[in-house]
C-alpha cells in the first residue's frame, strides 16, 4: 500500500515548483517594469527642467541685445553648461520674433523739467512691453515633449524707436 501512495505523487513536485517558478518570473517582469516606467518619468523630469533652464538663459540672452532694433527669430544652440555650437549643442532653442504688445508714454519722473519741451524731458520716452517665447524641442528620438517658455520684459524707448517697431 506504502508504494501506491509514493508512485501516485511522483510529478506534483514538478508541478509546484512549475508554478512557483512561473509566479516568481512574472514579480521578476512586474519589477522591471515599474522600474523602467520610474526611470521614464524621472528622465522626462530631468529633460523639462534642463530644457526649462535652457529656453530661460536664451531669452537672457535675447533680453540683453539689443532685440527692439530688428525683432527677429532667432536659434540658439545650448548645452547644459553652456553656449554650445550647431555642432556640439544638448538642446536646440527657438526664439520666436519678440513682439510689442504694449506702449505707454513714460511719466515725467522729474519735476523740474516742467517748463522744458516734451522731447527733453522723460516724456518723449516710452514704456513698451514686448512678449518672447522660446520653444526647446527634442533632439532625440526619445518621446520628449516639447518645452515652451513665455517671458515679458519691458524696454524703455524713445519715440522714433517706438513707431519703427510698435504697433
Amino acid at each position: 500500500m506504502m508504494a501506491r501512495m509514493g508512485r501516485s505523487q511522483d510529478g506534483a513536485a514538478l508541478v509546484i515548483s512549475l508554478i512557483m517558478l512561473t509566479l516568481i518570473t512574472l514579480l521578476v517582469i512586474t519589477a522591471l517594469n515599474l522600474g523602467t516606467a520610474n526611470f521614464r518619468a524621472v528622465s522626462n523630469t530631468q529633460f523639462r527642467d534642463e530644457a526649462t533652464a535652457a529656453a530661460n538663459f536664451a531669452i537672457q540672452q535675447v533680453i540683453s541685445s539689443p532685440f527692439t532694433d530688428e525683432p527677429q527669430a532667432e536659434t540658439i544652440y545650448m548645452k547644459v553648461d553652456g553656449v554650445g555650437t550647431f555642432v556640439d549643442h544638448d538642446y536646440v532653442v527657438n526664439i520666436a520674433v519678440p513682439q510689442c504688445i504694449y506702449a505707454d508714454q513714460a511719466s515725467s519722473s522729474d519735476p523740474s523739467s516742467v517748463g522744458l519741451s516734451p522731447n527733453l524731458t522723460a516724456a518723449s520716452t516710452w514704456n513698451t512691453v514686448w512678449d518672447l517665447t522660446a520653444t526647446v524641442a527634442p533632439t532625440s528620438n526619445v518621446a520628449e515633449a516639447a518645452v515652451r517658455v513665455r517671458s515679458g520684459v519691458r524696454v524703455l524707448l524713445n519715440e522714433s524707436q517706438k513707431d519703427e517697431v510698435c504697433p
